[in-house]
């Protein structure tokens, strides 16, 4: 995935109300971007840290400037949680998870489930109907592990619990976790920070719910999801 415009960069001053940042330009300029991330980035809201932006000249945007990436732990870490899905169906349609690979049909944000929408529905007339729910990680404490979740995420347990009862019904269900850095080995689901989510994911891997992780590649120009990962502490392997 390319960014469609050159980015700008500056310094982090802050990040508050969740959506809102203030900024320090390279150019000197203090600006207020929108953040497109509702979650606590854990590690990655620290004063001073470097970061990128995407700017708009849409007439009616309140905030022409975008918080696109920040630089954490000595590497870029893309913070917009709109992205995943799109980087998902890049990774699924280039053959990156095989065993999601050579579907007839890819559809994204098809309703399912008690009034839910899944990220992506892959068809097949020689295959089972599969359900892929996508989330963004950028969380690590640990040099080389990515975690999720960085907070606790009640609409996180209730997509498990919704794919476990689609492989129930004879469909696929996969829980895909799109790592947006690129310094991690492998990747696990954070067992302190919400105990709740935990259970859900251990439930929906006896249910028979799959589980992939994909570490993406950040740069100013773009992000490319470009190998999977191994998931520790179930027999989930990276595909």
């Amino acid at each position: 995935m390319q960014f469609t415009l050159p980015m700008v960069s500056g310094r982090l001053e802050r990040r508050y109300k969740r959506f809102l940042a203030d900024v320090t330009l390279d150019d000197g300029r203090f600006i207020t971007a929108s953040v497109p991330n509702t979650g606590s980035m854990l590690g990655l809201s620290a004063p001073g840290s470097r970061v990128w932006l995407s700017v708009s000249d849409g007439l009616k945007r309140k905030y022409a400037h975008t918080l696109q990436i920040v630089e954490a732990d000595g590497t870029l870490v893309g913070i917009n949680t709109g992205l995943p899905n799109r980087l998902a169906e890049e990774a699924i349609l280039s053959g990156l998870l095989p065993s999601l690979a050579g579907f007839a049909n890819l559809k994204r944000e098809q309703k399912y489930g008690k009034n839910s929408r899944i990220d992506i529905l892959l068809t097949d007339p020689a295959r089972p109907v599969t359900y892929v729910e996508v989330k963004n990680v950028h969380f690590m404490r640990t040099p080389g592990l990515a975690e999720f979740p960085d907070t606790v995420t009640a609409r996180g347990a209730k997509h498990l619990d919704e794919l476990g009862d689609m492989v129930e019904a004879g469909h696929r269900g996969v829980m895909l976790f799109v790592i947006q850095r690129n310094d991690c080995a492998s990747f696990r689901v954070c067992r302190d920070l919400d105990p709740v989510y935990v259970k859900a994911f251990e439930r929906a891997h006896t249910r028979g719910v799959e589980a992939y992780a994909i570490r993406c590649q950040i740069t100013p120009e773009g992000i490319l999801a470009d190998s999977a990962v191994p998931i520790d502490g179930t027999d989930m392997k990276a595909d």
